[in-house]
């Protein structure tokens, strides 16, 4: 039997880097995956859709060449030749993997890995059954697709995320239903690549986890570029036995059936937690998530896990920064415990979402006094000369004490800004701190300083 210091099991964003740091710390380590190294996210998730979402967006810049005074006709697409890139783009990653997994020395082992007692993998491939041991075991198995009884997929019809980035032909019609970040990323590629795209969502606001302001402002672009959006709507069943779906959808005025070539389900993920010994071991689960404690150490010693199978926000970056934590924790460093308030989010669509901290409707109910500013992109030279002016910042600061309770973004290129916020609040940096801070002109960050002069009454451009 192969003996490691770290057993790493699952290779997503949370896995690989943790096996990683754990080689960089000195650690004998492996890393046990049954499919392709970089998980879901470099394989069917944050990489390949961005890679179609730039593609739609070029797209976007071509149809509209005329807006910028140049000639671009008969601009059309190639639905299959986008596919394929996206897909090119997400090989080129999960290689990429693999080349740090040999710099590292990191043993990449094939194969479904099930926890054994006594600090043991099971580990079950094309070749048999080998068995491995490690001091410590770590649990970065990821999530998937989650599926509703009401909307139960086919993969062909109806279907998730991975059948959406790899359809064979362009659907004319689609159904997404939920709006969090994968559904509106899906419904802004599918949008603008020519198909009709009709958004369900059971909450009253889309991207229901962001500021109303944003989600209104999202909702107002969305339905401009011709997406409609069903809000407070549910989908109770769903027909598959006609050439198309049928989709019927419950709001306050009643029941109304969609028609739709595919019915796109993106109502949140399900943990891979299943039939991997959780249970022989004895480690607690709560609703669908595996329990730690703030250094992701499970109620059996030697056993840990990080990422989507914990309580934590299901992110990636989220899921780098726990194992980058743990093992650093397992190799006697001194750590602090990840700060789950100041976690940026941010969805890739156009126009692009970002936030971190405190909607203004959360801190008003945690009982802040509270200055809020908001500087529109309408009023941003940069925003109006690279013609995406739709969109605003928005901050949030405890009256008393000048601390950065929140900040939501909405606009082209957010996703690139909302760092300064999350690294701000981090140094405890105070709205007068960022105000004094010199923003270069003419630049989209800008837009950063004029909301928080806008939060002290000092806005200069409106």
């Amino acid at each position: 039997m192969s003996k490691f210091d770290i057993i790493v099991l699952g290779s997503g964003p949370g896995g690989y880097v943790t096996a990683i740091r754990a080689s960089q710390l000195g650690f004998k380590t492996a890393i046990v995956e049954k499919e392709s190294l970089g998980g879901v996210c470099l394989n069917w998730g944050c990489i390949p859709t961005k890679a179609l979402l730039k593609s739609a967006q070029v797209f976007e810049y071509l149809k509209h060449a005329g807006d910028y005074g140049l000639n671009a006709e008969n601009v059309g697409h190639d639905f299959g030749a986008v596919v394929k890139r996206s897909r090119g783009v997400a090989d080129g990653m999960s290689k990429g993997v693999q080349f740090l997994m040999k710099k590292n020395k990191i043993e990449v082992i094939n194969g479904f890995g099930t926890l054994k007692k006594g600090k043991k993998v099971e580990v079950k491939s094309d070749s048999g059954t080998t068995e491995y041991s490690a001091d410590h075991i770590i649990i970065a198995t990821g999530a998937r697709s989650r599926e509703l009884p009401s909307l139960p997929q086919d993969g062909k019809k109806v279907i998730g995320y991975r059948e959406a980035m790899s359809l064979d032909k362009q659907p004319k019609k689609m159904i997404v239903v939920g709006s969090g970040a994968i559904g509106i990323e899906f419904a802004y590629f599918y949008n603008s690549m020519g198909t009709e795209v009709t958004v369900v969502e059971f909450m009253p606001n889309i991207v229901p986890v962001e500021d109303e302001d944003v989600s209104k402002q999202l909702e107002r672009s969305f339905k401009k570029t011709g997406v409609k959006i069903m809000t407070s709507a549910e989908v109770t069943k769903v027909d598959t036995s006609g050439d198309g779906v049928k989709a019927t959808v419950k709001t306050s005025k009643g029941e109304e059936v969609l028609e739709a070539d595919v019915v796109l389900s993106a109502v949140g993920i399900k943990t891979n937690i299943e039939n991997i010994g959780l249970e022989d071991v004895g480690i607690a689960v709560d609703r669908d998530k595996i329990l730690v404690n703030d250094y992701y150490q499970t109620n059996i010693p030697g056993y840990y896990a990080i990422g989507d199978v914990t309580p934590g926000q299901a992110l990636a970056h989220v899921a780098s920064a726990e194992g980058i934590l743990c093992v650093e924790k397992i190799a006697g460093m001194h750590v602090e415990a990840l700060d789950y308030g100041n976690i940026p989010g941010c969805t890739y669509c156009i126009p692009e979402v970002a936030s971190v901290g405190l909607t203004e409707k959360q801190a008003k109910e945690k009982g802040y006094d509270i200055k809020v500013g908001k500087f529109p992109f309408s009023a941003s030279g940069k925003a109006k000369a690279s013609g995406n002016a739709d969109g605003f910042v928005k901050v949030i600061f405890d009256a008393k004490y000048g601390e950065w309770l929140g900040c939501h973004m909405i606009g082209v290129g957010v996703t690139d800004m909302i760092a300064e916020a999350v690294v701000a609040r981090k140094l405890e940096t105070t709205g007068h701190e960022v105000l004094k801070a010199v923003h270069p002109h003419p630049t989209m960050s800008e837009a950063v300083m004029e909301a928080v002069a806008d939060a002290y009454d000092e806005v200069i451009h409106l």
